[in-house]
């Protein structure tokens, strides 16, 4: 048994989220013209064909009192689902969306953090003195070590911190705490606007990360820096901003729901087998 599928439909994937879409089950009568969206059964059962993964829900007829619609109404006055590549681009456009909230939670905590360390820096700084003092009794005693080294590098660099450098750091991870939170509400909400921000964000936070990952290389900075280079590319190429590829107007070819719900071709007859002449 395979765990994972040959294939994933996210249509099959967001009706088990939310529910298939069914209008054929809230009208109270399905002609011969609606045989492609719902159909009733000489036994009184209803097939009822779910416009968003096409599978058919098999159930009864809805009451007179219970019915949404007496007919089937026009595709066009219907709420349709999405499917194809506006579905998954809006998947992909909540999982960006989690990413960048999950950013906005990491930046606000480290503010926080940074403003309870500026605020108690004298007291910090004092035990750090005395930490350091003691350590090099210690080291003057045993020796040094290299774990000596390393923890009295740590305790002098938080003697060397100044209110000045705190602040300006707390102050720029609330900014980013606040942007990283806008993108993240305008992304899930799909809107426009915070794609472009999420891009101009990007590009202006990739030279950071490049300087980072110039002074020490690790898993988690060469992650983190594929993941936005590919956040970038797919905002700009995908959801056409800044002109690309027609822009806005050319974003989403529209669903020809009328391809979609034609009946299948039926397969041409195989020609005539014929025997060749000796």
């Amino acid at each position: 048994m395979r765990l994972i599928p040959r294939r994933w439909h996210a249509e099959t994937w967001v009706c088990s989220m939310r529910g298939h879409c069914t209008p054929a089950a809230q009208v109270e009568r399905v002609g011969p013209a609606d045989r492609e969206i719902g159909v009733d059964t000489p036994d009184g059962r209803r097939l009822s064909r779910c416009l968003r993964c096409d599978v058919w829900i098999e159930g009864f007829p809805p009451s007179a009192g219970a019915a949404r619609y007496d007919a089937m109404p026009e595709l066009r006055s219907l709420d349709l689902p999405r499917r194809g590549k506006p579905l998954n681009d809006a998947i992909l456009l909540r999982l960006i969306a989690l990413n960048r909230g999950v950013h906005s939670v990491v930046f606000g905590l480290l503010a926080i953090a940074l403003l309870v360390l500026d605020t108690r820096l004298f007291d910090v700084q004092s035990y750090a003195q005395d930490a350091a003092d003691r350590l090099d009794g210690v080291a003057g005693n045993t020796g040094p070590s290299a774990s000596h080294d390393i923890l009295s590098s740590s305790l002098h660099r938080v003697l060397d911190l100044n209110r000045s450098t705190i602040t300006v750091l707390a102050v720029t991870s609330l900014a980013y705490c606040v942007i990283e939170g806008v993108e993240a509400v305008g992304l899930w909400r799909e809107r426009r606007w915070a794609e472009y921000l999420t891009v101009i964000a990007t590009v202006g936070f990739l030279p950071f990360e490049i300087h980072e990952l110039l002074d020490r290389i690790t898993v988690v900075r060469v992650g983190a820096l594929i993941l936005n280079v590919a956040v970038l590319v797919y905002l700009v190429h995908s959801k056409r901003l800044f002109g690309l590829r027609g822009g806005h107007a050319a974003l989403h070819e529209q669903i020809d729901w009328a391809e979609v719900l034609a009946p299948p071709t039926r397969p041409e007859p195989a020609p005539p087998h014929v025997t060749p002449l000796h």
